[in-house]
């Protein structure tokens, strides 16, 4: 063999849930399944598939984050799309990969618009924060993961800080941070702890505390990048 022949790349092993997520995709095809019908219930499906919960669990979470399923407290996982031509293990590492963009993204603009929020706040819109605040807490004492208090809270903030060009640069990453929104909700006990974090955040905005304000959000945005799928 000659020395500048070079060897192939090592293969990249496939984990246990991007397996359980293409079985579940395989499972949705072969049964003709339609946007807004239901999987089975979490408990059947993983028995089915001689699975663990948590790793099932996942799995869904990787279906939820590139738009193939939602996982409804209530409601069970409905199917939002019909699975995708390309392999749904292709879809789920390209989100992991784009995972330490979007919190780079949202740390460099989060932490400011928590800071001018701190300087600009209302009280409209430390009402709004507020509200945001009790339909969170609401959601996760029901059961839920508190997805859309979040999202209420952080639009508030960012809307508190009066700044157009900073909101309209949220709003061109909101769909890749709802992508690592859900996924962060989707970690054991972080709904609670992410809550914890919107407090202190609202705390130091509404004690006009730009540093204190921006060093919550910081450290909140940093908690959202410890996921499972980056870890794994």
């Amino acid at each position: 063999m000659s020395e500048s022949a070079r060897f192939p790349r090592p293969l990249q092993r496939t984990r246990l849930y991007e397996q359980v997520a293409e079985q579940i995709t395989a499972w949705i095809s072969e049964n003709d399944l339609k946007a807004g019908d239901r999987l089975p219930p979490e408990r059947q499906l993983a028995t089915s598939l001689g699975v663990s919960r948590a790793t099932l669990s996942q799995a869904l979470v990787a279906l939820e984050v590139i738009g193939v399923v939602a996982v409804r407290h209530g409601d069970g996982t409905v199917l939002t799309d019909r699975p995708r031509a390309e392999r749904i293990t292709d879809a789920i590492r390209a989100h992991a990969e784009r995972i330490p963009d979007v919190i780079e993204a949202r740390d460099a603009l989060e932490t400011k618009i928590a800071a001018l929020a701190a300087q600009r706040r209302t009280q409209e819109d430390l009402d709004r924060i507020e509200a945001a605040l009790r339909a969170m807490a609401d959601d996760i004492d029901g059961g839920g993961r508190g997805v859309h208090g979040d999202e209420l809270f952080h639009r508030a903030v960012t809307e508190a800080a009066h700044s157009p060009l900073l909101e309209q640069m949220m709003s061109e990453i909101s769909e890749l941070i709802r992508e690592t929104r859900i996924e962060s909700l989707s970690q054991p006990d972080r709904p609670r702890t992410s809550l914890a974090g919107h407090q202190k955040i609202a705390d130091a905005i509404a004690a006009g505390d730009a540093a204190a304000a921006s060093a919550a959000m910081h450290g909140h945005v940093m908690l959202v990048s410890d996921v499972a799928l980056l870890r794994d």
